[in-house]
Formats: structure tokens, sequence, C-alpha cells
């Protein structure tokens, strides 16, 4: 398990590294799985991760389960590992922003 002070670290993290807010964290799912036919119930839009991420932001620190935990140092690992990567082609970098945009980070914000 966690410490306290480690705990304190991940949750400051992962809310730097999650740059999106909740709100659009859930219209970014809800758009990135829709198709031409029908947009999916916001309940069951995105990616598991994704919806996991969401479900983090809108709880509190005491509230976090130790599947929550493990979801966060993977989200600040993948934005670490994935926002740093310049001189890439155009539709690569498209594709690894709506990638990163599934766990909240939207790697065109400041």
């Amino acid at each position: 398990m966690t410490d306290a002070l480690e705990l304190d670290a991940l949750w400051e993290d992962f809310h730097r590294a999650v740059n999106m807010t909740s709100q659009e964290l859930a219209a970014w799912l809800r758009v990135s799985d829709a198709d031409e036919s029908a947009e999916p119930l916001p309940e069951h839009a995105g990616e598991p991760l994704g919806q996991h991420v969401l479900a983090i932001l809108q709880k509190r620190r005491t509230d976090l389960t130790v599947d929550d935990i493990e979801v966060m140092f993977d989200v600040v690992d993948t934005v670490a590992a994935e926002a740093d990567v310049e001189n890439e082609p155009e539709a690569d970098r498209t594709h690894r922003r709506h990638r990163l945009m599934t766990v909240g980070h939207d790697p065109l914000r400041p």
C-alpha cells in the first residue's frame, strides 16, 4: 500500500498530468466512441481506462481504492512517456493527442 506522503505526491502528479476537467473528459469519451449512427450512453462511452480516470476525477483523495491508485500511477507514467515527443509527423501527433486525451491529458494545453 502507498503511504500518505506517496499518496499526496501521486495525487498532485495525477492532477497535473490529467489537465482536462471531468466534463471535458466525459465529452471526449462520448465523441471518441461515437459512430455515424449513434453516441453511446455516457456511462459506457470510451475505453475502460478513460472511464476509470473519469471516476477518479470525481472522487476525494480519501475515497481512492487500490485500483484507483494503480490507474493513477499508470496515467502519470503514460503521460510522462508520451507527452514529450517532438518532430513526429502530423498524423502521428494527432493520433498521440487523441490517445492521451482518452486518459484526460490534452498535450495542446500549456
